[in-house]
């Protein structure tokens, strides 16, 4: 049952983008919108959307679907409607159809406010948003020692250390953050290998590292950007994931408690096939 709610609730979702969309191509006076676009796109490329791709990726999705409404628009003029086939195949849209746009309705109506989200805040504050020590860090992986050694003089000798390890990591790290200036982002103690995370966690802020510290991958440098101490993510942080969160749960007890409701007034018969 949760996972055909889940189910329906993303579907949902696309259907409401459907009131409100751009129109990306006309075929013989009837709009293509990037709605239609998406949906297309979704089986393909899951998650992602016309406005995240490339120009050219973009244009070659956007001829597939002209390619698509023309072959629709002749079949239409070919008379596919009266075929018993798309009678029955355009009523079992219709009930999906009417399905989707339902539960996509009873989720707006959900409501959640201020205070029960900070009711469960502070119910679950331990158990979810309790958050351990974490080091804002950026590195630059080398293959030997000796070129780590060098980059660490480099970096000491410039004014503005932090802007000139940014400039080095782009240019000699070998690692895959490198093109970004070695950006790692906050991580755990435990996120990292332990050579490199017992250097990033002893180290101080605004600092580079005084030797390459030696791991499985190479050499690394490292340069500390902040420290947070253990603690929990402050509400006004959080507020909105929580809503969301127990938005997505009381609807899915309403659509689970409708759902019973109609079992027990329905007729149902499950036939399964012979073994």
């Amino acid at each position: 049952m949760k996972k055909f709610l889940i189910s329906g609730i993303l579907s949902s979702l696309l259907v409401g983008s459907l009131f409100a969309s751009d129109v990306v191509a006309t075929v013989n006076g009837e709009d293509i919108t990037t709605a239609e676009v998406n949906a297309f796109l979704k089986p393909i490329a899951k998650g992602a959307t016309i406005d995240v791709l490339p120009p050219q990726a973009q244009e070659k999705i956007i001829e597939q679907v002209i390619e698509k409404k023309l072959l629709a628009q002749n079949a239409m003029k070919e008379g596919i409607t009266k075929d018993k086939d798309y009678k029955k195949a355009l009523d079992k849209l219709k009930a999906d159809l009417a399905l989707e746009v339902w539960m996509a309705k009873q989720f707006e109506n959900v409501k959640v406010s201020s205070k029960d989200a900070k009711a469960f805040y502070k119910k679950e504050l331990d158990t979810k948003f309790k958050q351990e020590e974490r080091v804002k860090a950026r590195h630059i992986l080398v293959k030997t020692e000796d070129e780590a050694k060098d980059i660490i003089k480099e970096v000491n000798k410039a004014k503005d250390k932090e802007a000139k390890f940014i400039e080095l990591a782009k240019t000699k790290s070998t690692g895959p953050s490198g093109a970004n200036g070695g950006d790692l982002g906050f991580f755990g103690k435990k996120q990292m290998v332990p050579e490199f995370s017992d250097a990033a966690f002893s180290q101080k802020v605004k600092t580079v590292s005084k030797k390459p510290v030696k791991t499985q991958f190479g050499y690394h440098i490292i340069f500390v950007e902040k420290k947070e101490k253990e603690g929990y993510v402050p509400f006004d942080m959080v507020e909105k994931q929580v809503k969301d969160y127990l938005k997505m749960e009381v609807f899915k007890e309403l659509t689970e408690g409708k759902a019973k409701k109609l079992r027990k007034k329905a007729k149902v018969k499950i036939t399964l096939p012979k073994k």
